[in-house]
């Protein structure tokens, strides 16, 4: 069968059409630089979408006292201290614009009776700082940036899987991919790449993520590229995803059903919050309900199918009608289940990589050169926790940052490309199409996820953890022998290879870096190594050819550090 292969060229290559590689394409264009956007996903339903509560800046509508200052501070303090300071303050600095281009592009953001922006409380924030949209914020802003995108005809593909960036002497020339419909390959020439393509929270057996989504693409492709990785063991868990149906596990239930009054109880009846947080109960922060109900399942104290209950059936029907509209219709969908009469079953579930692609906090630029990194994909900004509401804003920020850094290579004034990395891309492609071993990828990406799931979840332990190394060893063996089988519905199945080598890596990367890490902080549970230590105040950076290397976080600038007091949660959403 001929293989058709489509050749491209743009100035820039943003790999990734959710919220922050819109963003930077819309920067691009603006600029008059030429920008080429592709996803393997449809545009509209990028996971930026599914991002419900809200979105942080200093804008101090409703509180005047608020600042980027103690914006900055609380997202470090609740980092643990292993959040970057100056991608902190870049981000809190320059989140008031990103509002504001939000607004110019159209936003209905909800406002006040006076037409200021409202805003709302998250946890751990000291002011109400969290603009929204209802409880669609992220919908809101994918289809605002998609507008955007159509008015300034930003080329977009959809459904196009890159498989590999094109490097040649530690620098890019483009990238390599294919048509998940039809076959048709894309060799695809770019004198820098935006890589916007998520984070690696798939590998999970119980995720926020749909089956296609945050698969570890990113990191793979930057890997290979000759790229690192920063911290890819903090990986936040949400308390509350539920059980079934199986092809659904993980799907969220937005914590604001806690924040409306919400009440976790384990199999006994017990509201077990009393034990972990006695005052914030099931407003505590995310990291501290996740790993409540995990011990409480953990524990025997769970329920038949391995869940804790979530109850709003006591609240008044019109409160949850008018104030959960999402969470009642998406059980009911799901599950045929009636909240306002019924409690959900629900267990903590992988929902964001805080850890990503090694990046320069002024531009987000990566070890290769012309390489970036932003959203999910990168790292830096969260640490070992993140709050709520700073990932848009984050993608705003620097998607504006690193377009207007992309652009710069118009300024190259040759580009070397080589016919050998093309030829070795191709060949992988190939390779995997002519695979016809007795394994099966989709069963092989299961077992990834179980490994994942029994032994780095949300509490982990030295024992365990090098379990899941021994177990991982014996699935890349395993992956030797797989049989890729495209068929008349598409190459989905082509996909699945490389989600299954993303997965893979990702794994890898995860696993080593929590055993490095022999110490609790945030969202890292380490049950042999309960409290947090001072020494492992680092980032931990990682490659398949070096292993780990620790680096150090530079300090925090005096007058943010003198805004790092205890926050108090009375009447705010825990994030």
């Amino acid at each position: 069968m001929a293989v058709t292969e489509q050749r491209l060229s743009t100035l820039v290559l943003v790999i990734g059409t959710g919220g922050a590689g819109l963003r930077a394409a819309i920067e691009l264009a603006e600029a008059g630089v030429d920008v080429l956007a592709v996803g393997k996903r449809p545009r509209e339903d990028a996971h930026t979408s599914l991002a419900a509560g809200g979105i942080n800046a200093a804008l101090a509508t409703m509180d005047p006292g608020d600042s980027w200052q103690q914006h900055a501070a609380d997202t470090l303090k609740e980092s643990y201290l292993l959040g970057d300071p100056r991608t902190a303050e870049i981000v809190t600095r320059g989140a008031a614009l990103g509002i504001d281009d939000l607004e110019r592009y159209g936003m209905a953001f909800a406002r006040e009776e006076d037409g200021r922006i409202s805003q709302r409380f998250f946890g751990a924030h000291t002011f109400r700082r969290t603009a929204f949209a209802g409880d669609y914020t992220g919908l809101e802003i994918q289809r605002t940036l998609i507008r955007r995108t159509d008015q300034l005809d930003i080329p977009v593909l959809d459904g196009v899987y890159i498989t590999r960036i094109l490097t040649h002497e530690g620098a890019v020339f483009g990238a390599y991919g294919f048509g998940l419909t039809d076959g048709t390959r894309y060799l695809i020439h770019a004198d820098a790449v935006i890589l916007a393509a998520g984070g690696h929270t798939r590998v999970w057996r119980r995720t926020s993520s749909r089956r296609d989504e945050n698969t570890g693409d990113s990191f793979r492709l930057a890997v290979e590229a000759g790229a690192r990785l920063r911290d890819p063991e903090l990986v936040q868990f949400h308390p509350s995803g539920i059980i079934e149906p199986e092809n659904a596990a993980g799907t969220l239930v937005s914590e604001a059903a806690r924040g409306e009054g919400g009440i976790l109880r384990n199999a006994l009846g017990e509201r077990y919050m009393s034990r972990y947080d006695p005052e914030r109960m099931e407003l505590s922060t995310r990291d501290r309900v996740a790993l409540a109900s995990y011990t409480e399942i953990k524990e025997g104290r769970g329920t038949g199918k391995g869940g804790v209950w979530l109850d709003v059936s006591h609240l008044p029907r019109q409160t949850v009608m008018r104030r959960l509209p999402r969470v009642y219709q998406t059980l009911l969908d799901l599950q045929m289940l009636d909240i306002t009469r019924d409690p959900i079953e629900v267990a903590p579930t992988a929902h964001y990589s805080m850890g990503g692609v090694w990046v320069r906090p002024e531009d987000h630029s990566t070890d290769v050169r012309g390489l970036y990194a932003i959203g999910e994909a990168s790292s830096g900004l969260h640490g070992a926790n993140r709050l709520g509401g700073n990932s848009l804003i984050e993608l705003l920020v620097y998607g504006r940052i690193t377009g207007q850094a992309a652009a710069h290579s118009e300024s190259l004034t040759a580009h070397p490309r080589s016919a050998k990395a093309v030829a070795e891309a191709r060949a992988e492609v190939d390779g995997l199409l002519a695979a016809d071993g007795p394994e099966n990828v989709r069963a092989l990406q299961r077992a990834v996820r179980d490994t994942m799931t029994a032994h780095a979840g949300v509490v982990r332990d030295e024992e365990g953890l090098r379990t899941g190394l021994a177990e991982l060893a014996a699935i890349e063996k395993r992956m030797e022998d797989i049989g890729v089988h495209p068929d008349i519905a598409g190459f989905q199945d082509l996909a699945h290879a490389f989600d299954l080598k993303s997965a893979a890596l990702s794994a890898r990367a995860t696993l080593e870096a929590a055993l490095e890490r022999r110490e609790t902080r945030g969202c890292h549970n380490r049950s042999d190594h309960p409290d947090t230590d001072p020494a492992l105040q680092v980032n931990l950076v990682w490659s398949p050819t070096t292993g780990i290397t620790r680096e150090s976080v530079p300090p925090v600038p005096g007058d943010i550090a003198s805004l790092m007091e205890e926050v108090s949660t009375d009447g705010k959403l825990a994030e």
